[in-house]
């Protein structure tokens, strides 16, 4: 049940990291894909299986040797995909998703500049 958790956190940032994106309507702010019909969300077949790890012995400190489990497993993945991206382009992402398109266009300004 645990691991459950924990990937489907670390699957849903990869998600916001590499697709998913909300379009908003430059003057009006409103938002052009608020539903799950125009905002296509990743899912579970998107990516590979994911092997999760827990340290061995309970936790002293936390009641009953519990670990915190909510928010570890999303707080390292876009810095992750970001240093990636960097590792193998040389370029630096500002803005997710870190999309092809946005790939492009950083290394395009980088030879530019």
């Amino acid at each position: 049940m645990a691991e459950n958790q924990v990937s489907g956190g670390v699957l849903q940032f990869l998600g916001i990291a590499l697709r998913e994106e909300l379009y908003l309507d430059p003057r009006s702010g409103v938002t052009l894909n608020p539903s799950l019909l125009e905002h296509k969300c990743t899912s579970i077949v998107d990516f590979p299986p994911i092997e999760v790890l827990f340290p061995a012995p309970p936790d002293p400190l936390g009641p009953y040797g519990a670990k915190a489990l909510g928010e570890p497993p999303v707080v390292p993945v876009l810095a992750v995909i970001a240093n990636a991206v960097a590792n193998a382009t040389g370029v630096w992402l500002h803005e997710a998703p870190f999309t092809p398109r946005r790939v492009l266009q950083a290394l395009r300004e980088q030879r530019q500049s």
